[in-house]
């Protein structure tokens, strides 16, 4: 039987431009930051996210690493927005964060959400609501349904 895949238009629009939260970013090693950088430069570039993804912009997993390491997801923003390139980012980025952001202990949190009951449970909603319930036992987080949603996972 073939696997499911998300009912077009069920999660809104899809920005296949982003990168898969798994990404590291070079500079910190921490997942999911190229992400948080991606949509704030397309933020930058077409004035808003889609309504499909506004309701986690500066909230959900960007607020999670923006709590990490003790800085605003406004400040991060404000860094890609005013940056010509991405060594200047970079720069502004290490002297915003903490010395040590503790990569590996975000990473791993990163990687686990989802996991718990409640987590379960939104995931199931979510991929019941894609017309994908079937794809629960593959798709064990979040970071995992946004690449699935974005076309990374088939």
């Amino acid at each position: 039987m073939a696997k499911s895949t998300p009912i077009p238009g069920s999660t809104g629009e899809v920005l296949t431009c982003l990168p898969s939260p798994y990404l590291p970013h070079a500079a910190t090693g921490l997942l999911y930051l190229p992400r948080m950088i991606a949509k704030c430069r397309y933020v930058q570039k077409h004035g808003a996210m889609p309504p499909s993804y506004r309701k986690n912009y500066g909230r959900g997993l960007d607020r999670f690493i923006s709590m990490h390491l003790g800085v605003e997801p406004k400040q991060i923003e404000a860094a890609v927005h005013t940056s010509a390139d991405d060594a200047e980012l970079d720069q502004k980025l290490l002297a915003l964060f903490p010395t040590d952001v503790r990569a590996a202990e975000w990473n791993r949190e990163l990687v686990q959400k989802g996991m718990t009951k409640a987590g379960r449970e939104f995931l199931v909603e979510a991929l019941t609501n894609m017309g994908c319930a079937d794809r629960g036992d593959e798709i064990i987080s979040v970071p995992d349904l946004m690449d699935f949603d974005e076309g990374r996972i088939r």
